[in-house]
């Protein structure tokens, strides 16, 4: 038997650490608040097999960030069954609120009525599509069911961290400029492909800079969905002397047939990388919009430095 001063029986016994006094102790750990509202991915473009995985790993990596945290998916163009629309996402939570309440209330628990967002709306998109976001905006209406609407993930520097990977995975650039190593198939100008119009061209030329700051090659925005503002920025890039050009698509994927991009590579003779995808920075962005929407304290996404 143990004492408070240790143990009685000379056998070792482990007692708890006293925290660490002072700035440098470690933080609690974090854990979504009780009774927090859903986080809902707007997932737009055609639903697939694949557009469901993404999202499934853009969900899990947010979970794993903020333990507790109620995070479901709902499609712009679902069919409520396979793939649930973004209106019927909304509207189960709402249901699922409301039972929970009724079920304490009944057990004679002494809860209050909730109140607040049911929900908050992150729109799975890096930059500002204005035709995408009025319809995420139209659904959220449609449902009838309260939440927040969130921005945009970018632009931030973890997308031009996320795209340096994906230039870097293809061979079109090197994985550190620090380390001294060339990579033959390198790029010296970068094509930022954007889908969303002049809005949309704009918040990508911010996310290049911090690109083109990464990889010491000059980096241009263009609208993928306006014809030829690719290939404008293109002889734009060749005649400021870039010889080795490199598409490299400001989107998450599924807001825009695969094709294009590759016809867009094709009609300006380039090499182009993948889409973001579920690269982790998209998964911290959108917690990171949903935390910043509650106002919950937790540390923010930030970006790696330039290196």
């Amino acid at each position: 038997m143990s004492t408070p001063t240790g143990p009685a029986s000379g056998l070792p016994v482990r007692m708890p650490r006293p925290r660490q006094p002072g700035r440098h102790r470690r933080p609690e750990p974090l854990v979504a608040p009780e009774g927090a509202p859903a986080l809902v991915l707007a997932v737009p473009g055609t639903p697939s097999s694949a557009t469901r995985s993404l999202a499934d790993e853009v969900v899990s990596i947010a979970r794993s960030e903020l333990p507790g945290l109620d995070a479901r998916i709902g499609y712009l163009d679902g069919d409520d069954q396979e793939f649930p629309t973004l209106q019927a996402v909304l509207a189960h939570a709402a249901e699922e609120r409301t039972a929970r309440f009724e079920q304490a209330r009944a057990a004679g628990m002494d809860v209050q009525e909730p109140d607040g967002p049911v929900a908050v709306v992150v729109p799975l998109l890096a930059g500002p599509d204005g035709a995408l976001l009025r319809r995420v905006r139209q659904a959220v209406m449609d449902s009838r069911v309260a939440a927040d609407l969130t921005d945009v993930l970018g632009p931030h520097p973890l997308l031009a961290e996320a795209l340096h990977v994906r230039l870097s995975e293809a061979g079109l650039a090197r994985a550190d400029r620090a380390r001294l190593f060339t990579v033959a198939t390198a790029a010296d100008g970068i094509v930022l492909a954007s889908v969303g119009g002049d809005e949309a061209v704009q918040a990508a030329g911010i996310t290049g800079m911090l690109l083109a700051a990464r990889l010491a090659v000059p980096v241009m925005a263009a609208a993928l969905d306006e014809e030829g503002s690719i290939a404008s920025v293109a002889e734009q890039l060749r005649n400021a002397g870039s010889q080795q050009l490199a598409l490299a698509p400001y989107l998450i994927g599924p807001e825009i047939d695969a094709s294009l991009i590759e016809a867009a590579a094709k009609e300006v003779g380039c090499s182009a990388a993948e889409a973001l995808g579920p690269y982790p920075a998209i998964g911290k962005l959108a917690l990171a919009k949903y935390t910043t929407a509650l106002g919950i304290a937790t540390p923010q996404a930030q970006g790696s430095p330039v290196r």
